[in-house]
Formats: structure tokens, sequence, C-alpha cells
């Protein structure tokens, strides 16, 4: 079972993470981020060691050095899972290769908490974090075949696409809502929140039924991150940016200056996670990435 507290080690290792894949954006840090994840938190448990194993301390309630090893190495596999395509996102947008310790990680992490063989159906039919898990692992394992072709990385299953929105609907109408008149599909403002939280599929070489979605989706994708950013929740602002920052790399025309926004949100944005989120964007829009 999975707990609250669990839950919150994996979100604080996820933004370590994050901020080591900034800074190998940036060019200030090591190359290796998943491996260095990896060890920083082997690293970590030995050093709570002799606390845990001596007096009954620590994090595991007195389990042992191995609990706390363990305990450690599942939550940095878990904070990969996380963060998905973006943990090799600085090789993606850098052209740098491969390490064959970052290969050695990446595979560790994805045998470690294997992809589901059969993804579940999209919302509303299916339970939406399941789909968002599946989609997520298929950017991670996409990402690592495309820059390692070796053939432990199989390719994962494709889940099927996102639900269509329907520009004319009311925003706030989900897709679970019976049809009334207005169109099938669901209204801007849960769809464009649903494509923010796949943002890590928003990468070069990436493309499949969600990047169809954010094709035919521009102006909910474009009011989503404008309403966001006027709430001021710069890390939902972020994510939804990183789509129209794809999109305008695709060659798609876009009705507000998405530059701007970017370097906005990278200027008054939160933490890593949202800052790596807007580096991305600037990536993609070929703006370089300040330190």
């Amino acid at each position: 079972m999975i707990t609250e507290r669990s839950r919150a080690a994996v979100s604080a290792s996820a933004e370590l993470l994050a901020r080591c894949a900034l800074d190998a954006l940036r060019g200030v840090g090591g190359t290796a981020v998943v491996a260095a994840h990896l060890r920083a938190a082997d690293s970590q448990a030995a050093h709570r060691e002799p606390s845990v194993a001596g007096d009954g301390g620590g994090d595991v309630g007195g389990e042992g050095g191995g609990a706390a090893a363990t305990s450690s190495a599942a939550v940095a596999v878990g904070a990969v899972r996380v963060l998905g395509a973006d943990a090799l996102a600085p090789y993606v947008l850098t052209g740098r290769a491969l390490l064959p310790e970052e290969s050695a990680a990446v595979r560790l992490s994805l045998s470690a908490l294997p992809p589901v063989r059969r993804p579940p159906a999209a919302p509303p039919g299916g339970r939406e974090r399941p789909w968002l898990r599946a989609w997520i692992d298929w950017g991670l394992v996409a990402v690592a075949a495309r820059l390692d072709p070796d053939p432990w990385c199989v390719a994962a299953p494709v889940p099927q696409g996102p639900p269509p929105c329907d520009d004319g609907a009311p925003r706030h109408r989900s897709a679970a809502d019976p049809a009334d008149g207005q169109g099938l599909g669901e209204g801007w403002a849960p769809w464009s929140l649903r494509m923010g939280q796949l943002a890590s599929l928003a990468l070069p070489g990436l493309d499949g039924p969600v990047h169809q979605a954010a094709r035919s989706g521009v102006l909910a994708l474009s009011r989503g991150a404008t309403r966001a950013l006027l709430r001021r929740d710069f890390a939902t602002a972020a994510r939804i940016t990183r789509w129209l920052a794809w999109l305008a790399a695709d060659g798609v025309a876009l009705p507000l200056d998405v530059a701007l926004l970017a370097e906005d949100i990278a200027l008054r944005g939160g933490d890593d996670r949202c800052l790596l989120d807007a580096a991305i964007a600037r990536r993609l829009l070929g703006v370089e990435v300040a330190v």
C-alpha cells in the first residue's frame, strides 16, 4: 500500500532529480542525471545505516540498514518514473550521447517498476491516474530506446489517446458528463490540465495520440496556459506552455506569444520541476537557458 508519507518522499526525490536535469540542461552539472540520482540515494542510505542499525532510529523504524537502503533506492527509482522522459531531456535537447552508466540506471529503474503490459482505458472509461502513468512510462521507454537502441529497451505499448476537447463546450465540462447537445468533447479547462500532466511527452522525437491531440487543441492549450498564469499557478502554466512550445517547434501557428509566456514563467516560477518545464519550453523555442 502506498502511503502519503511514501508519496511525499517520492515527490521530494523527484524535485531533486528535476534539479539535476535542470543543471545538466544548463551545462552546470554532471551529465549522468539518473545514475547520479540513484548513487546519491545509495550514499544517503549508507550514511543512515549506523544510526538505524545501532539504536532503532532513522526512517525505517529500526528495521536495519538493508531496509534503509532498499527504501532509499525505491524512492529514487520512483522519482525517475515520476519525471519520466524528462530525466533524459538534457540528452534529447543537447544532443549529448547517453552514457553507459546512465543507460544502466534507466534500465534498473524500468526493471524495478516495469510498465504495464496492457495499458488501461483512457478516462472516462478508465481510471485517470493509471492511464497517465502508462503514458509517462511510454515516454520514458521511447526516449531511452531512441538514445540507446540496445535490445534491452523494448518499446512500451501505446495507451489510448486522451478524450477529445470541444472548444465550444462549457469550459469545465468533464468527459464523464453525458452529451448535452454541445458536442461530445470535454471543456478546455479539465482537458488542458490533463495535457499538462503529460508534459514530459512534449519533447522532440516523440509523437503519438497525445501529440495529435495537442495539435488539434491549440486554442484549449492557449486558454489553459493563460488561465494558469493569471491564477499564479506557475507549475501548471509551465507544463501547458511546454506543449505550446512543442507545437511552435512543430510548425503550428499559435494565438499567443509563447516565448514571452515561457520567459515570464521562468522568471516567476517556483520549484525545480516548474523551472525545468520552463527551461525545456525555452529550449524547444530555440532560446538559450540562462544559468
